[in-house]
């Protein structure tokens, strides 16, 4: 298990707990009072540090190497019906977006979503996340086919952004981006977006206009990340927690903000520090925002779909 540095305290006492068990299997001595007094104190350390996170702590969080990714919710949600579909029919196909057909209970859906790697060369293969114009254009193919077999489409959003290289500027990732963005606005059938990690600027638009859209506990949502923003303006990376407080990228932010419908409920500690009942939280969500949105019209789902974006921000 990997620490991040505002949770050495739970590490301390974390391994204070593993030592006072191993001792007392060991001598065979009764340690169990001295373990419950530490497991009491952890957890209250836990619900203290947890409860007061600042924006950079989340930002922190949303980016732990131990965090699952789009992958790992669609195959513990899934099991063995998931179909991963690949290329976009026009250059190649792109890994850092993945997506494919799979199944909770007896209803499909269209899974998409960017995907990182879980060490230094799966992070390559994947480009970190970072999706290329051909990722956007497999995205909406995917979806189109969802619309096409009446599909509902979930996706989730973890990207640092869209990859800035210039080959993608030349195979015209703003086009892509800005494709997907009109498209997804018209199309009949139910979008479900769920924010897993980062979600920045057009390469979580990209694949970002939805029905439902939510952002799990501590993940961050914005038009660019903290340590950039702290470039541009401070000319160092060294504000980046003064940027993060002050770019309003918190889930709670983007639901005070209408930015999002609701706020997903990690465990104590984040979505790694329990996987198996974050995907069981995740699969409730999905289910749950499909019902609410499958009786709709489809007339009545665009309609209301594109006034929840419209009515985002003032205007005079």
């Amino acid at each position: 298990m990997e620490y991040l540095d505002f949770e050495l305290p739970i590490k301390e006492l974390q391994e204070q707990y593993e030592k006072a068990c191993k001792i007392g299997y060991d001598s065979e001595v009764d340690v169990s009072d001295t373990c419950k007094q530490i497991e009491k104190k952890l957890q209250e350390i836990k619900s203290e540090i947890y409860k007061n996170l600042t924006p950079w702590q989340r930002v922190q969080l949303s980016r732990h190497p131990n965090r699952p990714y789009t992958l790992d919710y669609i195959h513990a949600i899934c099991g063995d019906t998931f179909l991963e579909l690949h290329g976009d029919r026009g250059v190649k196909d792109d890994k850092a977006m993945v997506g494919g057909l799979g199944k909770i209970d007896d209803q499909s859906y269209m899974f998409i979503g960017q995907q990182k790697g879980h060490n230094t060369k799966t992070r390559q293969y994947r480009n970190f996340g970072m999706a290329n114009p051909e990722g956007y254009r497999k995205a909406l193919r995917l979806m189109k086919s969802a619309e096409k077999f009446n599909i509902p489409v979930v996706a989730f959003i973890d990207t640092p952004g869209a990859y800035p290289g210039l080959e993608a500027e030349e195979r015209g990732q703003g086009e892509a981006i800005a494709r997907n963005i009109i498209e997804m606005t018209r199309l009949k059938v139910p979008i479900i977006v769920v924010v897993i990690g980062e979600g920045a600027s057009g390469g979580a638009l990209g694949i970002g206009v939805g029905d439902k859209v939510m952002m799990l506990e501590n993940s961050w949502y914005s038009v660019i990340s903290p340590e950039n923003c702290s470039s541009i303006l401070w000319r160092s990376w060294d504000h980046k927690e003064q940027a993060a407080e002050a770019l309003k990228l918190t889930a709670k932010d983007a639901k005070r903000l209408k930015v999002i419908d609701s706020i997903v409920k990690e465990p104590v500690g984040g979505a790694h520090s329990n996987k198996e009942e974050m995907f069981e939280i995740m699969k409730k969500v999905i289910t749950t925002s499909f019902e609410e949105l499958k009786g709709l019209p489809e007339k009545d789902l665009i309609k209301a779909r594109m006034d929840k974006y419209t009515d985002m921000g003032d205007f005079k």
